[in-house]
């Protein structure tokens, strides 16, 4: 009869473990799920403001365009600044 108590603290060995990853996979579900939503929500932010930027993008080129405003050499000009002071925080960084 030794036997069967060993068997039987064994099997509830195992099913206590069982239960344990059961709980986990479970949380572990939720926690994709959770994830998931929240990737479709940001995706859905992502494009509503990706339509805003092209609405403001319309008007400020019909703008631009009304006072003759070349936007590509603005844009160009703000890369050029933006690049310039990059490198100036890139050399104070490295002395």
């Amino acid at each position: 009869m030794v036997g069967l108590g060993s068997t039987a603290q064994k099997l509830q060995t195992v099913a206590e473990k069982a239960e344990k990853l059961y709980e986990r996979m479970n949380k572990l579900r939720e926690e994709v799920e959770e994830t998931q939503q929240t990737v479709d929500e940001t995706q859905e932010r992502v494009g509503r403001i990706e339509e805003e930027m092209a609405e403001q993008r319309a008007v400020l080129d019909a703008i631009a365009e009304e006072h003759d405003v070349d936007v590509d050499a603005v844009a160009a000009e703000a890369h050029i600044t933006e690049a310039e002071a990059d490198d100036g925080d890139a050399a104070t960084t490295d002395d």
